[in-house]
């Protein structure tokens, strides 16, 4: 037997049933035991399952919504950009706020270009409609089709008021400490972006 079989055999035996890679990745003890990132040393064993389960909690839930997000742009036949459009056209419409191709060219940091590309392919699809602008001779109004605000109300929108019942379930007190940990969360991962960003633009 080679020693990499011997290795392989003596691996196998001594990882459990049970073991999940996934979930092992997420804890301090396992992917940083010396501490050089993640300073754990001085919390207790049943405080650090604790907060592991809270970064396996988060992990499942982004699984799910990406899941979910997958399900319903295959359904729609669309992909994430043009879900994003049709969710911000359908949010600016029932506020009463008209879309023209610029703010929505805002709103999703692309060009104009790609814009326009994007709603010839999503009215060709019957998925959005064009008009007039009642004030703006030169801007087009962005509308949805009735048949995809009703398939989108049918699928974002139950996902939504899911949601919604879940967070009417904590107290006020407990959705104080969830806003202030998923703001938190929020600013942590835009700062790690920007510092990315700014390394991109310091290698060009």
């Amino acid at each position: 037997m080679t020693h990499f079989r011997q290795y392989t055999k003596a691996m196998t035996k001594a990882q459990p049933s049970s073991w999940d890679p996934s979930a092992s990745m997420l804890d301090p003890r396992i992917i940083d035991p010396a501490g050089n990132y993640v300073h754990h040393s001085d919390r207790a064993p049943e405080e650090l399952d604790q907060i592991v389960a809270v970064l396996r909690a988060i992990k499942a839930w982004r699984e799910s919504e990406e899941r979910i997000s997958l399900e319903s742009r295959s359904y729609m036949r669309l992909n994430e950009t043009d879900m994003k459009a049709l969710r911000f056209i359908i949010a600016a419409k029932n506020s009463g706020v008209l879309v023209t191709a610029g703010m929505l060219a805002d709103h999703l940091h692309i060009s104009t270009a790609s814009i326009t590309k994007m709603l010839d392919r999503l009215e060709k699809a019957k998925h959005i409609t064009r008009s007039k602008h009642p004030s703006d001779r030169r801007a087009v109004v962005i509308g949805v089709t009735d048949e995809t605000h009703a398939d989108a109300r049918a699928t974002i929108g139950r996902r939504h008021a899911r949601r919604f019942d879940v967070a009417a379930e904590l107290s006020p007190d407990e959705r104080d400490v969830v806003i202030r940990f998923l703001n938190n969360l929020a600013a942590l991962e835009n700062e790690v972006a920007e510092e990315l960003v700014n390394k991109e633009a310091r290698a060009d």
